[in-house]
C-alpha cells in the first residue's frame, strides 16, 4: 500500500511521487512540533507512538539541508529536523503553480485530494471519536509477502539464468573492486525499477547497504531448493517405483558434493531421468550412505522402493564412492547396483582400480580430451600428426582423423584408439610444445608439454598395453549393455563366457604378460622411450643391490596381475545374481520371448513378487502372455523395447507385466532412448564446464539444471512463512 502524506492540503503519496516520505518522530516534544506545523488537528490526541507507526510527511515540507542522502535508495532527516515549509489555504498561487496544476498528473492529485478532504471531515462530524487512520495504514502481513516475494524472485532469477551469488568483494577480500554482490545489486536494481516492497523494507531498516542478511538469504535458497524438489519429485511418488544415478565427485563451493538423478518411469510410461541435487559426500562411507538415505526420505521418497542404483567415480574418490554404494546395496538388497548406462563399461572398471599406473593412463587421457577441446586448431595440428605417421596407410588414419572429431576418450574402445594414436599424440604434443611459429600461448605450450612427459613415460605406455588387453573381453559386453532391449537381454547371458575368458588368463598369467610386455617395449621402442620401473617404487621400497627388480617382473606383479584380478571382481560386483535375475526378466518383452521361441525363465521375476499388484496370480499371467503373442500376432511386428510393450492398449489387461516391466524400466544399466530424457545430464555437463567451483550453488544449480519444472513464487513465499513463522523479516544484515 502506498504511503500518504500528512500534512494538510498535501496529497502527495508514494506510489505517484519519487519524494521521500518520513515517519514522525518518537521524541515527545519534537513530534508535537511536526503535528502543530503540519496543521492537523485531528493528528494532537495521538501518542508519538502511533504518529511514528501510521503517519508519514513528504520531503517536500523540509528544508533541503536537513535531508541527507546516505546512498543512491536511501534518504534521511537530521536528528533535529522540524518541518516548516506548508502551504497555506488562502495563499495566492504563483503563475507557475497555476501551469503546473494544469498537467494532467495534477489534475489526478487534486481529485485524491478531495477524497482526502470528505475522509478528513469525516471523523469531525462524529461525537468525538477518534479520526481514521486506515489510508494511512500500510498491512504489515501483506507488505511482509511482497517484500519475500521480491526476494524469491531475484533468487530464481538468478538461478535460471546461472548468476553466481557472489561479486568481488564476496570472495576475494584483497580486491580493490567496490562491486556489491550479485544478489545485492540486483536488490538496489529492483528499487530502482520501482519496486515498492523492498524501498520501503530498505527505508525502514536499520542503516545499512544491504537488504536481505546472509542468514535471511540462506533460509529463502533452502525454501527454494525444498519446493522445487517436491515439485520435481511429485511425479516420482506416484510412479512409486526409482533408481539412484551417481556422477563423479565435484567441488561446490569448496565442498565435496555428488551429483545425483532419480531415474522413474512417468505416467505415460516413458523412462524419465530428472536432477535431485548434489548430495553432501563428507565423512566415512557409512554416514555418507546415511546421510544420501536421509535426503531421499525428507523429499519424501523411500529407499525401500529403490530399485537400483549406479555410480561413476574417478580418482580418489573412487573407492570411497564404491563403499558407498556397497553400503546402500547392504541396506536396501532391492537396490542393486549396476553399471551406468550413461558411461562406456571398460572406462567404469578402469576407473574403479585402485592403482597408480592406471590412474596415470585415466587422467592422462582426461587431459588430453580438455586438451584438443579448447580450439579447432589444436584438433587440426593431430590431424597433420596422423598424416604424417599414416603416409602409407591412408584409410586407417582417415578412420582415425574422424575419431579424434569425435568423444573418443569415453568410448569403448579408448584403449585401443590411445595405442592406434600414441605416436601421433605423442609428435602433436611436441611440436606444439616447441611452438617454433610462436602460434601458440605460453599456457597451451606448458599444457602440451605436461602431457608429452605423461605419455613419453614406459609406465603409461605399459598400463595402457594392459588394459587394453585386459578389457578386450569385456569390450563387446559393455557395448551391447548400452545397446537395444534385447542386446542387453542377451548381454546378461553372456556373461559367463565373459568372467571364464578372464579366468583364463589369470591362471596363464605369466604367458599372457610375457605378451604384453613384449608389445609395450616395442612401442617404446617406436617412440624413443625407455624402459624403466617407475621412480616412485623405488622412493618407496628402497631394494637392496643385491635384490635387483627386472621391469618385467615389476609390472606383471604391481599392474598385470592387479588389473585381471581387479576387473573379475568389479564385473561381478556389477552383476549380482538380483541384477542378473532382473535381466533375464527382459525376456518378457514380445521380440525377445519371439527369440527364445517362447521359452522364458518365468521364476526370473520372484525377486519383484513384492511389487506386483497380484503375485500369486503371476504363473497364469505370464501363461497368457505367451499365447498372447505366440498365437496371435502373425504379419505383425512385436514390441522390441519396454517403453512400445507398455504403450500397447491391451497392457493393462495384464497387470502384474504392466508392473514389472516398469520396475525393469529405470534400471539404471539400461540406456535412455529419448533425447528429451537426458536433457537433465547435459545440462550438468554444462554447467560444470561454465561455472567456476567457487560460484556453484547447490540450490540455485536446481533451477538451472531443472529449467522445465514448474516454479510458484507464492507456494515458495508461504513455505518460507511457514517454516519460520516468527521470523522478522527487518533483522539487521549479518
Amino acid at each position: 500500500m502506498p504511503n500518504f502524506c500528512a500534512a494538510l492540503h498535501c496529497s502527495r503519496m508514494s506510489s505517484h511521487s519519487v519524494l521521500a516520505f518520513f515517519r514522525f518522530p518518537r521524541d515527545p516534544e519534537r513530534c508535537k512540533k511536526w503535528v502543530e506545523n503540519c496543521s492537523r488537528s485531528d493528528l494532537r490526541d495521538k501518542t508519538p507512538e502511533h504518529l511514528n507507526k501510521y503517519h508519514r510527511l513528504c520531503a517536500r515540507h523540509f528544508e533541503p539541508d536537513l535531508i541527507l542522502k546516505t546512498s543512491p535508495f536511501r534518504t534521511v532527516l537530521k536528528d533535529t529536523a522540524i518541518p516548516t515549509i506548508f502551504d497555506h489555504p488562502t495563499r495566492k498561487r504563483t503563475n507557475e503553480q497555476q501551469e503546473e496544476d494544469n498537467t494532467p498528473q495534477l489534475k489526478v492529485q487534486r481529485v485524491e485530494e478531495n477524497q482526502d478532504k470528505d475522509v478528513e471531515k469525516a471523523p469531525e462530524s462524529t461525537n468525538g471519536q477518534e479520526a481514521s487512520d486506515e489510508p494511512q495504514v500500510v498491512d504489515k502481513d501483506w507488505d511482509q509477502r511482497e517484500y519475500l516475494r521480491s526476494l524469491f524472485d531475484v533468487v530464481v532469477m538468478m538461478g535460471r539464468q546461472n548468476i553466481p551469488l557472489q561479486g568481488h568483494s564476496d570472495k576475494e577480500p584483497r580486491s580493490k573492486a567496490f562491486t556489491p554482490s550479485n544478489f545485492q545489486a540486483l536488490l538496489e536494481f529492483r528499487i530502482n525499477a520501482g519496486d515498492d516492497a523492498l524501498r520501503r523494507r530498505f527505508e525502514t531498516s536499520p542503516a545499512s547497504l544491504e537488504f536481505c542478511s546472509s542468514t535471511q538469504l540462506q533460509q529463502i535458497l533452502e525454501v527454494c531448493e525444498k519446493c522445487v524438489c517436491k515439485e520435481l519429485l511429485s511425479e516420482v511418488k506416484e510412479a512409486r517405483f526409482f533408481s539412484l544415478v551417481m556422477e563423479n565427485v565435484v567441488d561446490i563451493a569448496g565442498e565435496s558434493r555428488i551429483p545425483t538423478f532419480i531415474r522413474f518411469v512417468d505416467q505415460n510410461n516413458c523412462l524419465r531421468e530428472e536432477f535431485f541435487g548434489f548430495l553432501l559426500f563428507e565423512g566415512e562411507a557409512e554416514s555418507i550412505a546415511t546421510n544420501v538415505c536421509a535426503e531421499i526420505s525428507e523429499n519424501g521418497l523411500s529407499m525401500e522402493d529403490c530399485r537400483g542404483q549406479a555410480y561413476f567415480s574417478t580418482g580418489v574418490h573412487a573407492a570411497k564412492m564404491k563403499a558407498v554404494a556397497t553400503k546402500l546395496s547392504e541396506l536396501y538388497p532391492l537396490a542393486v547396483l549396476t553399471p551406468s548406462a550413461g558411461h562406456a563399461l571398460n572406462i567404469s572398471l578402469a576407473n574403479s582400480m585402485h592403482l597408480t599406473s592406471v590412474h596415470l593412463v585415466m587422467s592422462t587421457l582426461k587431459k588430453i580430451d580438455a586438451f584438443f577441446s579448447r580450439s579447432p586448431l589444436l584438433l587440426d595440428q593431430l590431424e597433420s600428426a596422423i598424416s604424417i605417421y599414416y603416409q602409407g596407410n591412408e584409410e586407417k588414419g582417415n578412420a582415425l582423423k574422424q575419431v579424434c572429431r569425435t568423444d573418443w576418450t569415453q568410448q569403448h574402445d579408448v584403449f585401443e584408439v590411445a595405442i592406434d594414436l600414441l605416436e601421433s599424440l605423442l609428435l602433436c604434443m611436441d611440436s606444439i610444445h616447441d611452438n617454433e611459429e610462436l602460434k601458440w600461448s605460453d599456457e597451451i605450450a606448458h599444457e602440451a608439454f605436461v602431457v608429452s612427459e605423461a605419455l613419453a613415460d614406459f609406465e603409461f605406455v605399459m598400463a595402457l598395453v594392459v588394459l587394453k588387453n585386459t578389457l578386450s573381453f569385456s569390450r563387446a559386453f559393455g557395448k551391447n549393455l548400452q545397446g537395444q532391449t534385447s542386446e542387453v537381454f542377451f548381454a546378461a547371458n553372456s556373461l559367463p563366457a565373459v568372467l571364464h575368458s578372464l579366468n583364463e588368463v589369470l591362471e596363464n598369467i605369466e604367458v599372457y604378460h610375457e605378451f604384453w610386455f613384449e608389445e609395450a617395449v616395442n612401442l617404446a621402442a617406436a617412440l624413443e622411450i625407455p624402459v624403466k620401473i617407475p621412480r616412485l617404487f623405488f622412493r618407496k621400497q628402497r631394494p637392496d643391490a643385491g635384490d635387483e627388480i627386472q621391469p618385467e617382473t615389476y609390472y606383471k606383479v604391481h599392474l598385470t596381475f592387479p588389473v585381471v584380478t581387479q576387473v573379475i571382481k568389479e564385473l561381478s560386483d556389477f552383476f549380482s545374481e538380483n541384477h542378473l535375475n532382473a535381466l533375464r526378466s527382459l525376456s518378457f518383452v514380445p521380440a525377445i520371448m519371439s527369440q527364445l521361441k517362447y521359452n522364458t525363465e518365468e521364476n526370473s521375476a520372484d525377486v519383484y513378487k513384492n511389487d506386483l499388484p497380484n503375485p500369486e496370480t503371476l504363473p497364469t499371467e505370464l501363461n497368457c502372455w505367451k499365447i498372447k503373442w505366440k498365437h496371435g500376432t502373425k504379419n505383425v511386428t512385436l514390441p522390441s523395447t519396454i517403453y512400445e510393450t507398455l504403450q500397447l492398449s491391451d497392457v493393462k489387461f495384464f497387470p502384474n507385466v504392466c508392473a514389472l516391466l516398469k520396475v525393469l524400466h529405470c534400471l539404471p544399466v539400461l540406456s535412455l532412448t529419448e533425447e528429451k530424457c537426458s536433457e537433465a545430464r547435459r545440462r550438468l555437463t554444462a554447467y560444470l564446464q561454465d561455472t567456476p567451483p567457487k560460484h556453484r550453488h547447490k540450490s540455485l544449480a536446481l533451477f538451472t539444471l531443472n529449467c522445465a519444472v514448474r516454479v510458484d513464487v507464492d507456494l515458495m513465499v508461504e513455505a518460507y512463512l511457514t517454516t519460520y513463522p516468527d521470523k522478522e523479516t527487518t533483522e539487521e544484515p549479518a
